[in-house]
């Protein structure tokens, strides 16, 4: 949990500078031929702070890369709509969580206290999730919380905490002051879907219903799940050490059977993975030469090795249509 605190202390604190940096950027919207269209990969492009996309089988560099797209902090799409969290800088730092259509146009606005860190849209396009980093909860000794909200286009219903869902784990109903939920992932049926809780020091993978509102926990060390578009797996982070620097390895959870396969990458991943297709994940990690961070895609069963597929990007997602 420390470790975990001195993460989210460093994290705050680089957005917060960054930020400042490029108070330019911070209105940005999508040049009017920039729109949701694939396949193609689509990503926040470090270097501007914009979302730029790929051709899917691009690799590296970035020749075939379509800049244009809106200026975010954390960004995802799908079924026409686009997830994009843009930070405000300032003492008390907040963030816009913007809801924009195919054509990049903004249709909804919701402003929240925190920092961006984690943005999924349902494959329909109608159901969405946003994390921030929070401040001030009195339980937090370091400060710091998370804050999760979800938005479903369809009735316009905003749940702006998730903290109230009823929890059960092992079977029991739960209470804590500290519950903390974290990267939602939506399934296909846009009422099933997985999280991340917290609480006393253990991470739980709670499996939720929206139609009832509950949520219970399957089982330990998962954070930041990501379903597969066939939803038979989830990519997920696991705490694998106890050293600040090295935490994390990702690990993919076969749902019909409970097991887990670590993946080839072998170095920490601090960031919710996306799946390319049935096969793949990409995800974010520190960048070279400079860079802000880099994506690298992996097979998801467990074989090959990671190649980098964006220099200079991050927040990857796969529009298919």
């Amino acid at each position: 949990m420390a470790a975990a605190a001195v993460l989210l202390t460093g994290a705050t604190a680089g957005y917060a500078l960054h930020a400042a940096h490029r108070s330019d950027r911070q209105h940005g919207g999508a040049s009017a031929s920039f729109t949701l269209g694939g396949p193609a990969l689509y990503f926040r492009d470090t270097a501007t702070g914009r979302v730029a996309h790929q051709p899917l089988d691009a690799r590296g560099g970035a020749p075939d890369r379509t800049p244009g797209g809106p200026a975010c902090d954390r960004f995802h799409a799908a079924g026409g709509t686009a997830l994009c969290l843009r930070a405000e800088p300032g003492v008390l730092p907040k963030t816009y969580a913007i809801v924009l259509d195919q054509r990049l146009r903004e249709v909804r606005r919701t402003t929240v206290p925190g920092v961006p860190t984690r943005a999924r849209v349902s494959g329909s396009g109608q159901m969405l999730a946003w994390t921030v980093f929070a401040t001030g909860d009195s339980y937090s000794t370091t400060g710091f919380s998370t804050r999760t909200a979800v938005l479903d286009l369809r009735t316009g219903y905003l749940v702006k905490s998730m903290e109230e869902i009823p929890l059960t784990i092992d079977g029991v109903r739960y209470h804590a002051p500290d519950l903390n939920y974290w990267g939602v992932s939506f399934a296909r049926d846009d009422n099933r879907f997985y999280a991340t809780v917290s609480t006393k020091g253990n991470t739980y993978l709670v499996e939720g219903n929206m139609k009832d509102w509950s949520a219970k926990a399957l089982r330990q060390n998962v954070e930041c799940p990501s379903l597969s578009p066939d939803n038979t797996r989830i990519a997920f982070k696991k705490k694998v050490s106890d050293d600040p620097a090295a935490p994390w390895r990702l690990y993919v959870l076969d749902l019909r059977t409970m097991t887990e396969t670590p993946l080839a990458e072998t170095r920490s991943v601090d960031d919710q993975a996306a799946w390319t297709d049935d096969g793949e994940v990409s995800y974010g990690l520190p960048g070279a030469d400079g860079r802000a961070s880099d994506i690298w895609t992996v097979p998801a069963d467990g074989t090959g090795a990671p190649r980098m597929t964006v220099a200079g990007g991050s927040s990857p997602v796969t529009v298919s249509n």
